[in-house]
């Protein structure tokens, strides 16, 4: 018997786990809809794009599908660690023994399309431009709203995956059941897009290609950059959503100046043009999740950040996305496809991951200048000690979170002493603002 999967958001996991669905013995009618044009067809804004660095965690997941991980390489750039620019010139290196691949968002969905488009199955059909406005858990229901034709549609499913993101409306159905709780906090950092054309030799600048580029102030503002395969550079520079610094330039030559004062090496490649598109850019925010289940019934289900939307600080939103698919999957082989089964069996194995992924994001990084050079001094004590004295010095947090050899809440308990630390810390700082 075929069951109907209506999957609600074409990001990377909703569209994934189409791919896993597919290479199932099981026979599975996908419909994949999103509130966005078709990015295969339609240009979208840089306002609100991002590069993303898929480690160990996420590329595993695209390992089980053949064909992916080397599609996804193609449009990527591998990358090993980061660099830490200091006011002085200087620079501190923090080298990986593993690559991780960096590219942007939107060409991974893409990427993810046109292999689905590729094995030409009559299984998935894909409906972009169509907004969710109403599910009814118990008619098993969903409704879209076209947004280009203004018509309604009812589908029917058998499962209903909520891929739908932080602001997910499946997720916003599970309210109206029993026992359903759900904690949303913005990130106490915003951001803007940051986009540079490609260096100009002559300059000499010390920007590596194959690590994160990161440039700090002692008031928290960080600058992340990294490499593109057009040469160019892009990231974000993130600042405390009560400092109004950043939102308050909002002309050409108001960033420009701030850029010359506090970022003098930046200031040298930011074109006169992208000042003046950086002050018209919109501020983002971060929302992040935390809820007590991803499942109600015996056929509804969230994932990604639906489920558990997380702070960019660790770049771990894709990559545990990514790993929610291929968990899920892992849970249809033990339960052969039973979807009652499966969807709370996912919800008791994964909550506590997600929470604990939520906690390494929002309080890995310190605030405080003072618990950052003991963060930094960790982390290279780590990566010497640790295979040396095992039982006295933990791995690096880093390391652990990237590679994907444990869990998250496992990690989390191994680090809760430090966690605790900054977020006492972090919360001391913020009430001081």
């Amino acid at each position: 018997m075929v069951k109907k999967v209506a999957i609600v958001g074409a990001g990377p996991s909703g569209v994934l786990l189409a791919h896993y669905l597919l290479h199932r013995q099981e026979q599975y009618q996908i419909d994949i809809f999103d509130f966005r044009s078709d990015p295969r067809t339609v240009a979208f804004s840089k306002s609100r794009t991002f590069s993303i660095v898929l480690s160990q965690r996420g590329i595993n997941a695209l390992q089980q599908i053949e064909g992916l991980e080397e599609a996804v390489k193609a449009i990527s750039l591998e990358t090993n660690g980061a660099v830490l620019h200091q006011k002085n010139g200087k620079t501190r290196v923090f080298s990986r023994s593993y690559s991780q691949l960096s590219l942007d968002r939107t060409s991974l969905v893409i990427q993810l399309l046109e292999q689905l488009a590729i094995k030409g199955s009559n299984q998935v059909n894909l409906h972009f431009n169509h907004e969710c406005t109403q599910v009814d858990f118990a008619a098993k229901q969903v409704k879209f709203k076209q947004l280009d034709t203004d018509a309604e549609i009812t589908v029917n499913y058998d499962l209903l995956i909520g891929a739908d993101g932080a602001r997910s409306v499946v997720r916003e159905g599970f309210l109206q059941t029993d026992n359903f709780q759900c904690e949303q906090n913005y990130v106490v950092n915003d951001y803007k897009s940051l986009f540079l054309p490609p260096l100009d030799p002559k300059l000499n600048l010390n920007w590596q290609q194959n690590k994160v580029n990161s440039w700090r102030l002692d008031n928290s503002i960080n600058i992340l950059l990294v490499y593109q395969m057009d040469s160019s550079w892009s990231g974000v520079i993130l600042f405390p959503h009560k400092d109004k610094t950043i939102p308050e330039l909002t002309t050409k030559q108001e960033v420009l100046n701030y850029f010359r004062q506090n970022f003098p090496e930046i200031a040298q490649v930011l074109p006169a043009s992208e000042a003046e598109d950086f002050a018209n850019r919109p501020v983002s925010r971060v929302l992040t999740v935390r809820c007590n289940r991803y499942h109600h019934g015996d056929s509804v289900l969230l994932i990604g950040d639906a489920a558990h939307g997380v702070s960019p600080s660790l770049g771990q939103g894709c990559n545990a996305a990514l790993e929610d698919v291929n968990i899920f999957n892992q849970i249809l082989d033990e339960c052969a496809d039973n979807l009652a089964v499966a969807v709370e069996k996912f919800s008791l194995q994964r909550q506590a991951d997600g929470i604990a992924l939520v906690e390494l994001s929002d309080y890995a990084f310190p605030t405080s200048k003072k618990l950052f050079v003991e963060l930094l001094l960790r982390n290279r004590l780590s990566k010497y000690f640790f295979p040396i004295f095992p039982k006295f010095f933990l791995p690096s947090l880093f390391e652990l979170v990237a590679e994907g050899k444990l869990s998250y809440s496992e990690i989390f308990n191994l680090y809760q002493d430090w966690i605790a630390k900054v977020k006492k810390s972090n919360q001391q700082i913020l009430a001081k603002m």
